[in-house]
């Protein structure tokens, strides 16, 4: 199954990165890194769509079956990275594919909102997106080996293994 782990954050150092890292090597899936692969803004001017990272994005896409999306949680909402890259895409490349989410929050009561509006914009893209849903917070890493808590790498391996589970049963 090919499924394509979407890096929702600009940092380059963050712990979203360090939560899609991990994901994707643990559902051998293409990693999308957000915070490397230097997309431009969003402007719906064709031309943009003959840049080569603009195509890579979308030939991914295109070949995904499935995928899970990662973003933090920036002023009660998801990355700006994460929805530009989202806009360079379109329906025929998300409907009906499963989609997970995750959220990595700073704390406190972070995290809901940006899983809330991932949801909408899969909703808008005809995803699947499944039900389950998580927010690592920041409790979840250990942030001097860049990974995750054993407890942490547990909890969201229950989830894949669900996931995949689905995502088997829709293919």
């Amino acid at each position: 199954m090919n499924i394509v782990v979407i890096n929702g954050t600009p940092r380059k150092y963050g712990r979203t990165r360090i939560a899609a890292k991990h994901i994707a090597s643990k559902v051998n899936g293409k990693l999308i890194d957000l915070s490397t692969l230097g997309l431009p803004m969003f402007n719906g001017e064709e031309e943009l769509n003959e840049l080569t990272n603009v195509q890579l994005i979308q030939e991914t896409a295109t070949e995904a079956d499935a995928f899970i999306w990662l973003s933090p949680e920036y002023h009660g909402g998801m990355s700006g990275a994460l929805k530009n890259c989202l806009d360079f895409l379109n329906g025929d490349h998300f409907r009906s594919k499963p989609t997970l989410l995750f959220s990595v929050a700073g704390g406190g009561k972070g995290g809901i909102n940006s899983l809330n509006q991932m949801r909408l914009i899969g909703r808008a893209l005809y995803a699947h997106v499944v039900p389950n849903q998580m927010v690592l917070d920041p409790h979840c890493f250990i942030r001097e080996q860049d990974t995750l808590t054993e407890d942490a790498a547990a909890n969201v391996q229950k989830l894949l293994e669900e996931f995949i589970q689905f995502a088997d049963k829709m293919k």
